[in-house]
């Protein structure tokens, strides 16, 4: 079964949306532990990690990230981790809020207290593991093809337009 879209990619967010969204992604894979699914960003990546380099540039901007030259990898700085905390509150706060309503009542909700409802929707995803695996979320949504290569998804336009799918 292939996954139709019925928002244009394009249309779900901004690339500056993406790059954050990654970010936060991204954050989450370098806290956990390899044995939890999280990874090591290196300074240098192999190809198929390419598309996290604008990434963890972005993150290195906003004093989220920095090189560490004596392991040759990218660590989280004190300001990363404090904004993870805030992330995690944040997503917490939304699970324990609307986990039991219908989606569309909490976009109404969202909505009517001027949140962002994608945002929301991002976060209840990362929070919840949904989006650990980005392969696994594309198989059970029945995309097709699959791409395997979970950082070229996390970049494309498809991942934010399969997330804004729910939220019509």
């Amino acid at each position: 079964m292939t996954t139709e879209l019925t928002v244009p990619a394009e249309a779900a967010i901004d690339d500056e949306d993406k790059l954050q969204y990654a970010g936060i992604y991204v954050l989450k894979k370098m806290d956990l532990k390899p044995a939890d699914g999280g990874m090591v960003m290196p300074v240098v990546f192999p190809s198929e990690y390419q598309p996290l380099e604008e990434v963890l540039h972005d993150l290195a901007l906003r004093d989220l990230v920095e090189i560490n030259s004596k392991k040759n990898r990218w660590d989280i700085t004190k300001k990363g981790y404090a904004y993870l905390g805030e992330l995690i509150d944040e997503a917490e706060a939304l699970v324990d809020e609307f986990e039991d309503d219908e989606l569309a009542d909490v976009v109404v909700e969202l909505r009517r207290r001027n949140l962002d409802p994608f945002r929301a929707r991002f976060l209840w995803g990362w929070y919840e593991g949904e989006l650990d695996d980005l392969v696994v979320f594309q198989e059970r949504r029945g995309v097709k093809p699959v791409e395997r290569m979970w950082a070229y998804y996390l970049m494309s336009d498809e991942l934010y337009a399969q997330l804004a799918l729910e939220l019509q």
